[in-house]
Formats: structure tokens, C-alpha cells, sequence
């Protein structure tokens, strides 16, 4: 297993520290040319401050990697995203970015979202591992199984226990464990802001009954609502155009177990319309071609059973 230490702007960190419980941060990059592909899903992400302060101050979990629209990533996770404003997040992207930007223009960024971010006190921070260079921009990936690597996991786990109840252990690094236990990484279930992002790029950033693509008229709908103990998973989730999302959410249409489009005769009784919607009703839906990314048929058979006016 490895972990990956990322520059961190500082700003960044002493804003998302201050706030309470939170449960996911999207660490930007400010340059949207590509992805970040170090990590596997459930290493650890560690946030190394700028020099001088060479120290490793918190960290948290990969989910995903991905490239937005700055406007996307802000409605997707707000403060989140590590400014109190959009218009303070556009401020830092662009001291990095040294690019002149329109206002108000929809420049694409880097995203790397972490699951269950933890933040150190001023006297748990850790000192950057010994081979650390100066000359490093962007970050480094250790190895925690072996050498500087293990001892900086340990160091880390160290302070993770004693945010009991927190992290609890699913993986371990070696066969024969960490020095001081388990390695404590779990991804209990999506956060909203990563739900509805990792649903987007699961179809495609495509509706699944229209195939619209344009970006601000989708939406990641939950198929069991997260009001009624829906979980943020992606097989909860379906990529809808909005107008879509809110027939689904309030029982005019639904998924069937083969995945094709519903739509009920309630429009039409009720509304005397919905001309466009029965045109597309009996329509196979796109969908991941990843069956465990696709519709879980369990929630699909609440929402018929629950919500679906039939």
C-alpha cells in the first residue's frame, strides 16, 4: 500500500481545519490538464504545508481524481473546497494558475477528492521523511510497507487513534501489520459532494434517459432518498437531467429492474401533458458499463414500491 504527501497550500489547510466534522475535501490543483493517478482508492492523501514549515499537518482518503469546471467544483463542495467563497477560490487558483483569467470564466481544474480528512494540532505535526527534496512541487509517494515509508505510517497512526470511534481497521499494510496496529483506513460511504461528482463521471457526464451532456443541467439523483436512509453510494445514484430528477424524486417516473424508463399515467391524468416524457417511456437507459457502478435493483425495487405513482 502506499501514500501519497501533496504540497498543500496553506490557506487551504488553516481554513479546513477550523471546521468541525467535516467529512470530505477536494483538494484542487489548479492546472485541469490531468489527472492525479498515484493512489488507488483508500491510500492515504498526506498534506505537507509549504516551506518552511516541512511538516505533514493531517491528511485523508482517496476516492477519485477527477477534472471540473471551477463552477461545478464549488457546487459540488463549497466550502469544501478550502475557501469561505467562489470568489475567494478563484483568487487562489489563479496566483497559482499565473494565467490572466476573464471574469467569470469556467476554467477547468484538478480534483482529487479525500474521504474522511483528519487535521493534526500544531504539536502533532511531522516532520517531512528524510529524503525529502526542496526541489519537490507537487508531492511524493511512499512505499508504507518498508523503510521511511512504514515509519511515517506509523507515526501517522499514532495520532489517528486517538480520534477513537473515527477510523476503524479494514486494510492492512503487511502481513504482518504496523508496528502499532492495523492501518486504520475505511471508506464508510460517499460524502455528498464526492456522490454526486463520482456519479457525473460514472455515466459519462451523460443523463441517462436523455443523454444530454450539458454539464449545469445534470444532476446525480438518488434513486432511495438520502431522507429516507438512502445511502451517498453510487449504485444509489443515477445521472438525470434536472427536470427528470424531480419526476423521479417525486414518483412521476422510475427505474425497472431491466433498466429501462418509466414514466406514470399520473403526468397526464394530472397535468393534461408530458407528451415529451411518454415518448421516451420503455427506453433503455445508459448506463456504467461497470455492473457494480450500475443501479443496485434494490433500490430500484424501493422506489417502485415506496415512491413510483405507477
Amino acid at each position: 500500500m502506499r501514500a501519497f504527501i501533496g504540497v498543500t497550500d496553506n490557506n487551504w489547510f488553516s481554513f479546513l481545519s477550523s471546521i468541525p466534522g467535516i467529512d470530505e475535501v477536494n483538494f484542487w490543483q489548479p492546472s485541469g490538464k490531468t489527472r492525479f493517478g498515484a493512489l488507488k482508492p483508500r491510500e492515504p492523501f498526506l498534506f505537507k504545508l509549504h516551506s518552511p514549515l516541512n511538516y505533514i499537518v493531517g491528511g485523508g482518503f482517496f476516492v477519485h481524481s477527477t477534472i471540473l469546471p471551477v463552477s461545478f467544483a464549488w457546487q459540488a463542495f463549497d466550502i469544501k473546497n478550502g475557501a469561505s467563497s467562489l470568489v475567494e477560490m478563484r483568487k487562489r487558483l489563479e496566483k497559482y494558475r499565473r494565467i490572466y483569467s476573464i471574469s467569470h470564466e469556467d476554467y477547468k481544474i484538478g480534483c482529487i477528492l479525500l474521504e474522511q480528512p483528519f487535521f493534526f494540532e500544531r504539536n502533532e505535526w511531522i516532520p517531512v521523511p528524510s529524503d525529502w527534496s526542496s526541489n519537490i512541487v507537487r508531492g511524493k509517494t511512499y512505499d508504507l510497507t518498508v523503510g521511511l515509508g512504514a515509519e511515517l505510517w506509523d507515526a501517522v497512526q499514532i495520532r489517528l487513534q486517538k480520534r477513537e470511534g473515527l477510523f476503524q481497521p479494514i486494510m492492512e499494510v503487511s502481513e504482518e501489520g504496523a508496528r502499532y496496529g492495523t492501518p486504520t483506513i475505511v471508506l464508510p460511504r460517499l460524502g455528498q459532494g464526492i456522490f454526486r461528482v463520482v456519479v457525473t463521471d460514472a455515466y459519462n457526464r451523460r443523463c441517462a434517459v436523455t443523454l444530454e451532456r450539458t454539464l449545469p443541467a445534470l444532476e446525480a439523483a438518488h434513486i432511495k432518498p438520502y431522507s429516507d436512509s438512502g445511502p451517498h453510494r453510487v449504485d444509489n445514484g443515477i445521472l438525470l437531467r434536472s427536470d427528470i430528477h424531480k419526476l423521479l424524486d417525486t414518483g412521476y417516473v422510475t427505474v425497472t429492474g431491466d433498466y429501462r424508463f418509466e414514466v406514470s399515467r399520473r403526468i397526464k391524468e394530472e397535468y393534461e401533458n408530458g407528451r415529451d416524457y411518454y415518448a421516451m417511456h420503455g427506453n433503455n437507459l445508459f448506463i456504467p458499463q461497470n455492473q457494480a457502478l450500475r443501479p443496485s435493483r434494490e433500490f430500484i425495487s424501493w422506489h417502485n414500491e415506496h415512491v413510483y405513482r405507477g
